[in-house]
């Protein structure tokens, strides 16, 4: 009988702990191996550096060693800091080993027997004081500096990638940026097995960061290009294409506030863990249906996380009271949490990050965004669709119902558009008009589309008054009919 074949041997990862970095290389860094960061100067390659030796000790246990040539202890300690990294802590608890060294320019001979025994030698004693699993090297123009025979330098850069490699531990090497090359050399994005290229640039005067891993030896990944932020709490990369359609649906249904709304959606109201969109132009109604959502869902005890982006809370409590809607207990009560801040302030990229952060920590079963049009403003149509995209699967994927307003363009069709063309991604789009009949204004909804469910394909009146918000008799009442999608 022929002899069975053995099983493949698959590359081993590192985690890292940053923030969506091991889910586009699928489980982290290639574990034993060396791996490059560059960019130019500011675009964080020495905070992602820190991060990897940060979360390797607190999150899997793996000390770490952080070698700087260009930073002191005391400077590296205040910085990482700010980001809530206590190296002292760690340091004391022999979780991290921080050496600094400094290498004078003229003080290196440019001889043949020029080479790096004695880095070799105390970064060998660092590893085993501490028992590390991680390395960082910051940076590695600063160990070469004042050598400029190319022969010996290249010499010692691949001696050092292979004695690395022999230690067996997860290197991260932070490298500049040089012309026409990912870094100052030219020979350090071939001797690793990992190039992870880091971006600051300016786009119609907003600041945006971006990351590209140019290669992964033995491992497939993430090929585009990756928003990320520097924020309190160190990087944050939204890894927008690697985002599966996997996540579970359920039948059960939560009811929009309003029960002739609820019987134009098949009776029962929204599929709970569903996205819903409603568009329509300014003064049609949206902030209004959107609160009485909230309102329905915080009297039953469940939470609600409101993103207002136009108006201040206390100006939406003010004017909700004037349809009957009374705000202040369910907030006292935390049950109803809002957060109202302009997307232009911090960023297209930092708002979204603040709104991942909230969802994690408040844990509602409701998210609202109002509207979610105003994120144009903070970056490029493009940019803000895809990364709506991410927000959807995200919330999608914590069974989390989302409801989004969006600004229609003035003079639209009945069917209208809406400013980002987000609809084909919503599950219930319902659009809201304001129509003038003989010197009267009439307001009315009609459900355009929702998935899964039989629904209203007629127009309503819809009225906001001192005793809240009703829908009442159908607007054109010739076919009473129902459309499923």
């Amino acid at each position: 009988m022929p002899k069975s074949k053995g099983k493949t041997e698959v590359l081993q990862k590192c985690p890292t702990g940053i923030l969506g970095f091991d889910e586009i290389t699928g489980g982290g860094l290639p574990k034993g191996r060396p791996a490059l960061v560059c960019g130019g100067a500011g675009c964080g390659k020495t905070v992602f550096a820190a991060e990897f030796i940060v979360r390797g000790a607190t999150e899997f246990n793996e000390p770490g060693v952080i070698m700087s040539f260009e930073e002191n202890i005391d400077e590296l300690t205040k910085n990482f800091a700010s980001m809530g990294f206590d190296l002292k802590s760690l340091i004391a608890k022999k979780k991290v080993f921080l050496d600094y060294v400094f290498i004078e320019r003229n003080e290196i001979e440019e001889t043949g027997d020029y080479n790096l025994e004695g880095l070799f030698v105390r970064l060998s004693n660092a590893i085993e004081t501490i028992g590390a699993k991680r390395v960082v090297l910051d940076t590695i123009e600063a160990l070469f500096s004042g050598l400029s025979n190319t022969i010996i330098l290249r010499a010692e850069l691949r001696r050092l990638f292979r004695w690395l490699k022999d230690k067996g531990v997860t290197v991260i090497i932070t490298g500049e940026r040089g012309e026409g090359t990912l870094t100052r050399y030219g020979i350090e994005e071939y001797v690793a097995d990992c190039v992870i290229l880091l971006d600051h640039r300016m786009i119609d005067q907003i600041c945006t960061r971006r990351m590209r891993i140019v290669k992964y030896r033995g491992s497939s990944h993430g090929t585009n290009e990756y928003p990320f932020l520097i924020g309190s709490t160190g990087f944050s990369i939204f890894p927008i294409t690697s985002v599966g359609l996997d996540y579970k649906v359920v039948a059960e249904r939560v009811s929009s506030g309003i029960s002739v709304l609820d019987q134009m959606l098949g009776g029962k109201g929204y599929f709970r863990g569903s996205s819903v969109l409603i568009s329509g132009t300014a003064g049609t109604g949206k902030s209004s249906i959107a609160i009485k959502f909230a309102e329905s869902n915080c009297k039953q005890g469940k939470k609600c996380l409101y993103f207002a982006m136009e108006e201040s809370t206390s100006q939406i409590v003010r004017n909700m009271h004037s349809i009957g809607i009374n705000l202040e207990p369910f907030i006292k009560k935390e049950l109803l949490t809002i957060h109202a801040s302009r997307p232009t302030v911090v960023g297209l990229e930092m708002y979204l990050v603040n709104m991942h952060e909230m969802v994690k920590r408040v844990k509602p079963d409701v998210v609202i965004v109002d509207p979610v049009s105003n994120l144009a403003s903070a970056g490029v149509d493009s940019d803000v669709k895809l990364m709506l995209t991410r927000m959807l699967d995200f919330l999608k994927g914590k069974n989390i119902t989302c409801l989004f307003t969006d600004l229609a363009h003035s003079g639209s069709t009945e069917v209208g558009r809406t400013e980002l063309e987000i609809s084909s991604l919503m599950d219930t789009w319902m659009l809201l008009s304001n129509l003038e009949l003989n010197g009267d204004h009439v307001r009315t909804v009609r459900v355009i589309k929702s998935r899964g469910m039989g629904n209203s394909s007629l127009s309503y009146k819809f009225l906001l008054s001192d005793n809240g918000v009703k829908i009442s008799e159908v607007f054109k009442n010739k076919y009473n009919v129902f459309a499923r999608e």
